[in-house]
């Protein structure tokens, strides 16, 4: 056989770089990802979820062009563990990051989610928080957290007042005499701030996500579009206070009489109502709030929405809407997350994919899957190594399941759990030292009732702590470096 003309030898390498650095699906121009994350979000306060009060009508119409999956998990239940989890691939105890550290000391020169798509040929950007970012302290000093440089083709942060905003300002949380001002740090704090969204952090990431959609590329563009409310301080323009106005007529959950009398002390959350010394007006403002705060984040939202379908990319991309865990609302008296019940592990999730249909899937899923899905779904090889699944079948058909159980961590409390669909189990320890709960999420949905003593019920403990201990070890099992 001859040679190929020298010039051939010239072109070949150039074609094969080419086609290295713009995937396809099959010959098909390659979709854009953009990822919208909220922090501290509750599926129970968007309307698509069900919530009669709280209306997201943002989030709702990208839910009804997509699959919104009902049984969706985090890894971790504060933002720390979680978001090293889900933009790494690997479980909290595999990354060591249980903390609010980036995950990049353990895994190496592995790439992240984002960094797949940026070796891949895409543009890759973060606008406000996706790796971890410290709220209201990281927003305030406009800095860029736990995160990850080699995620990035750019970066951009959005300072904000947080709970220094002008405007009117309660401290709703170790308050009971009404004499403490607006305080900061990880503080139940209401502020119906003046001035529009601009004035915001979330405001600003909108306005730079829309700036970056505007712009023409010509390479395809993996965008993470971070926005830190609901997360407290509960500030938001005035405006979208108006609802929710007098507080008094929010309605809290059921208080049950002795509903910590059959848990673990471990199981009691780190904030309630007792030791937050919140009264029911307290309570009651404190819903108020964070549904502001959220119905200013589903403003935003519709925003980045809108500047998709404006530059004709909406049929070219992939949108994932989540949180980064879920959030109690005076659940069992319990506020905020870190809890293993379902308020707290939970999670809202929305994937639409161009040319899908929507549906509601109730699989059982977690954050961990989303790597390895939105790679396939974008044509590019996944990692073996990575511990999440490929659910882009559930996007086809919603009726399938993908998993027997989800998997969350609460290291804080040394806390596991292990969610079937029948079966809610938590283990505080890895020896159960700090006691186990039980719930039978068909019977008793709500998790009232803790069957971890019930003689009845010692086959179902015993088969879901040995599931457990294998989890454990699998998530373990991997090719991380030794700490």
């Amino acid at each position: 056989m001859s040679c190929p003309h020298p010039m051939l030898r010239l072109l070949v390498p150039l074609l094969v770089c080419l086609a290295a650095a713009r995937p396809s699906l099959s010959g098909a121009e390659p979709y854009n990802v953009l990822f919208i994350i909220s922090d501290d979000l509750t599926a129970n306060a968007l309307s698509c979820y069900g919530n009669s009060v709280c209306k997201t009508p943002h989030i709702d119409a990208l839910a009804a062009e997509g699959v919104r999956f009902t049984r969706a998990y985090c890894q971790g239940t504060y933002c720390g563990p979680s978001r090293a989890s889900f933009m790494s691939g690997y479980y909290p105890h595999a990354t060591g990051v249980l903390g609010y550290t980036s995950p990049r000391p353990n895994i190496g020169d592995r790439a992240t989610w984002p960094q797949l798509f940026r070796e891949a040929g895409y543009y890759t950007a973060r606008v406000s928080k996706i790796y971890h970012m410290g709220v209201p302290g990281g927003i305030e000093s406009g800095g860029d957290g736990a995160d990850d440089p080699a995620s990035w083709v750019e970066r951009f942060n959005s300072p904000g007042p947080e709970w220094r905003a002008a405007g009117d300002g309660e401290t709703l949380e170790g308050n009971p005499d009404g004499k403490k001002p607006v305080v900061g740090g990880n503080t139940f704090v209401v502020v119906e701030a003046d001035g529009d969204d601009s004035v915001h952090s979330d405001g600003k990431t909108s306005a730079k996500a829309v700036e970056l959609l505007k712009q023409r590329r010509d390479q395809p563009f993996w965008l993470g579009v971070g926005f830190v409310r609901p997360h407290v301080p509960f500030v938001a323009p005035r405006a979208y206070y108006r609802s929710f106005l007098p507080y008094d007529k929010m309605t809290l959950p059921p208080k049950v009489p002795g509903d910590w009398d059959d848990i673990p002390r471990a199981g009691i959350n780190y904030k309630t109502s007792a030791n937050m010394k919140m009264d029911i007006r307290r309570q009651k403002k404190a819903v108020g709030g964070y549904y502001a705060s959220v119905s200013f984040m589903d403003a935003q939202v519709g925003k980045v929405m809108q500047a998709l379908r404006d530059a004709g990319l909406d049929e070219k991309t992939i949108v994932i809407f989540t949180s980064d865990h879920g959030y109690h609302l005076g659940e069992h008296d319990f506020w905020a997350k870190v809890s293993l019940r379902d308020e707290s592990a939970g999670v809202p999730l929305i994937i639409r994919v161009p040319g899908k249909q929507p549906a509601v899937c109730h699989s059982l899923v977690e954050l961990i899957d989303l790597y390895p899905t939105v790679a396939r779904l974008c044509g590019l090889a996944a990692p073996a190594r990575l511990q999440g699944k490929d659910i882009s079948k559930l996007l086809d058909d919603p009726t399938l399941e993908v998993r027997d159980a989800a998997f969350s961590v609460a290291p804080s409390r040394k806390g596991f759990l292990i969610r079937e669909q029948d079966w809610a189990y938590i283990q505080y320890g890895e020896d159960a030292k700090g006691g186990i709960e039980l719930f039978d999420m068909r019977a008793d949905p709500r998790q009232y009732t803790n069957l971890a003593e019930s003689p009845e019920h010692r086959e179902q403990v015993t088969r879901l702590r040995a599931k457990l201990d294998a989890k454990l070890a699998e998530v373990r099992t991997n090719d991380l470096p030794k700490q």
